[in-house]
């Protein structure tokens, strides 16, 4: 365990801890105590250094805890599957490393702290540590790579459910792979909640791994919001409430699990009237920007691999699959 999270395990209380009541019980000086303080503020954590007193969070901290999570699972997964970094590159790229060395469909990999996170079109995945939950789960398909068609919006469904078991009201799928929520009464913006990214390796006819990354704005904090290019909500300031986030980590993993068991045996088509009824976009009118073309149209659903169907305004219908394309409603 890094010194910096030894001394944000301690402050997670949310009192105020001295620095050298710190370094005593983590076994380290003073100096390097204030070094690990610094770097946690570096990375958006809010801390409060008061003369005399110490240094304390502004609020208490919900770290992830393993055995909170596997005691609350419905699925059964063993303790080595189930891995919770303080701080990695990418969870999705943990578990693509992980899987030269054994199998590991089925594992789950959580991080405090991702340093290369990717959202869609290769962009950069911000969140601050500590506050939000950023998971990937392994699953080997038999059948390979033809048998994921539509994988990534399945995910978005369970994901939903997941939520919504928690209590989360609100929340739509936007195509192909974000989570959204517009604030009920509120103007017409919606704002992205998160997302699914999908690795895929092996061949087309079999046998492939799929590594899904789901990233979950729990609670962003001001400094790293400023670095997101479009409107953003996140799960605290929907329910004006703490997040307990091994709970709602717990739920995504039972979902994810009973998701891509039926999804193996059944594929995407049983998952398809779920994700129109919780499309956001579902009938209504949309301008979509492909390259230089923007083509405005009705949607009508999807197609059984997941491609999104469009009625363009002369009547023609086409379908889009993912890609470099972005969706929005048309004026």
């Amino acid at each position: 365990m890094t010194t910096r999270t030894a001394v944000l395990k301690i402050l997670a209380d949310g009192e105020f801890h001295s620095g050298t009541d710190l370094g005593q019980a983590i076994g380290v000086s003073r100096a390097a105590i204030h070094k690990a303080v610094k770097a946690l503020q570096g990375s958006d954590i809010q801390i409060q250094s008061v003369t005399g007193r110490g240094y304390r969070l502004f609020g208490p901290c919900d770290m992830l805890d393993q055995r909170q999570i596997l005691e609350r699972l419905s699925v059964s997964i063993p303790q080595q599957s189930l891995h919770i970094l303080h701080e990695v590159d990418s969870t999705n790229q943990f578990l693509l490393r992980k899987s030269r060395e054994q199998d590991i469909s089925g594992h789950v990999c959580m991080a405090e702290c991702q340093r290369q996170g990717r959202g869609r079109r290769g962009r950069q995945w911000w969140a601050t540590p500590y506050n939000n939950i950023m998971l990937s789960m392994a699953w080997r398909f038999a059948a390979g790579t033809n048998a994921m068609a539509g994988l990534s919006l399945a995910a978005g469904v369970a994901i939903s459910d997941a939520l919504e078991a928690y209590g989360v009201d609100g929340v739509s799928l936007k195509w192909p792979n974000d989570l959204i929520w517009q604030q009920p009464g509120g103007d017409e913006s919606i704002r992205k909640l998160g997302g699914v990214l999908v690795d895929v390796q092996g061949e087309a006819d079999g046998p492939a791994l799929a590594v899904l990354g789901i990233g979950l704005n729990v609670r962003l904090h001001k400094a790293t919001a400023q670095h997101i290019e479009q409107p953003w909500v996140d799960l605290h300031t929907m329910m004006n409430e703490t997040i307990d986030r091994n709970r709602l980590s717990s739920l995504i993993i039972d979902h994810l699990h009973s998701m891509l068991q039926r999804f193996e045996s059944d594929g995407f088509f049983v998952f398809k009237k779920e994700w129109e009824r919780r499309h956001f976009y579902t009938g209504k009118s949309v301008l979509l920007q492909q390259a230089q073309q923007t083509v405005q149209g009705k949607v009508l659903g999807i197609d059984q691999f997941g491609g999104l169907r469009i009625e363009q305004v002369s009547g023609q219908q086409t379908t889009y699959h993912a890609g470099e394309i972005s969706l929005r409603r048309a004026p």
